[in-house]
């Protein structure tokens, strides 16, 4: 034991050095002590083996999951954006066939306006030009009558200026007369 810790003593002097000293203090038994050392490397192998490299490896896999977590939220985040560009440009198409549609029913609403304002229109010519037609056939009538009572009235004064019975052929010639006359004006 004394040759281990020879070099720890000083050549010159003679005494003993700081490590003997502590030696013969606390004592060093070799075999207690590599059996210390064979202990704590059988301990470290063991803690290694079984404790830390389980350890290590659910470190590991909890670090990729967390790695897979974020590749998988940034591809969410990417597919949202992308889920939201999409619904903007369904609203913006939405938007223009709305507004087509909107303008086509206009357009279809002017046509049919104005369909229903010449079929007015045509109607009310109808109806105006069936009101001539029934206004000339009135006047012809009223004409036809007119002339009837004028020849009567005609014939009436003619009698009674003349003072003579007229015959029916002498009335009626005179009523042809008057309506001839009334004809040409």
């Amino acid at each position: 034991m004394n040759t281990l810790f020879f070099a720890a003593t000083t050549p010159a002097t003679g005494e003993q050095g700081v490590v003997q000293k502590i030696v013969e203090t606390f004592g060093w038994n070799p075999t207690l002590f590599f059996s210390q050392v064979f202990s704590f490397c059988l301990v470290a192998f063991l803690l290694h083996r079984f404790a830390y490299k389980p350890i290590l490896t659910v470190l590991e896999e909890r670090r990729q999951k967390i790695a897979e977590s974020l590749a998988n939220a940034e591809k969410i985040k990417q597919e949202l954006a992308s889920a939201q560009a999409k619904a903007q440009e369904i609203l913006t198409q939405a938007s223009v066939q709305s507004n087509k549609a909107i303008e086509e029913a206009r357009a279809s609403a002017a046509k049919i306006l104005e369909q229903e304002t010449q079929k007015a229109i045509a109607t009310a010519g109808d109806i105006i030009a069936k009101a001539k037609q029934a206004s000339e056939a009135e006047l012809v009538r009223m004409k036809a009558e007119l002339r009837k009572e004028v020849g009567r009235l005609v014939v009436a004064t003619s009698t009674k200026v003349t003072g003579n019975i007229l015959t029916a052929e002498q009335q009626t010639r005179l009523a042809e007369d008057t309506n001839k006359q009334l004809a040409a004006n």
